[in-house]
């Protein structure tokens, strides 16, 4: 289970080095999901290493609550939930003004890195 679990943390931390390539190239919809993809494989880790199953789902705050995070990270998670849609459906995305679409993409990177980084503690035990 250990070897699968590190295989899934090793894919989050590279999808988050993706979302920090598109962030700083300006394609911020792609860093936005790249985010919430680091934050979904991150927390399957976890459901692998607690010997849940790699659960198939994408609903983040339910497999953070799943894997028993704390309050701050189901709330990250509930943040980056919205991206896995809008980034792929041009029509989802509300978000008028260049702007507004970096704020959102780097709230979504720092709400990643921080998911991940409480999953690499469950991970390690």
């Amino acid at each position: 289970m250990k070897a699968e679990a590190d295989k899934w943390m090793e894919k989050a931390e590279s999808d988050l080095v993706h979302a920090e390539f598109s962030l700083k190239s300006k394609h911020y919809d792609w860093s936005a999901l790249a985010s919430q993809q680091a934050a979904e494989k991150a927390l399957k880790a976890v459901c692998i290493s607690k010997g849940k199953g790699l659960l198939r789902v994408h609903e983040l705050t339910m497999l953070a609550r799943k894997v028993g995070a704390p309050k701050e990270v189901i709330e990250k998670c509930g943040l980056l939930n919205p991206f896995y849609t809008a980034a792929r459906y041009p029509d989802a995305e509300d978000i008028a003004d260049k702007e507004a679409q970096e704020a959102a993409a780097r709230d979504a990177f720092e709400s990643a890195g921080e998911v991940i980084e409480w999953c690499r503690k469950q991970t390690r035990t």
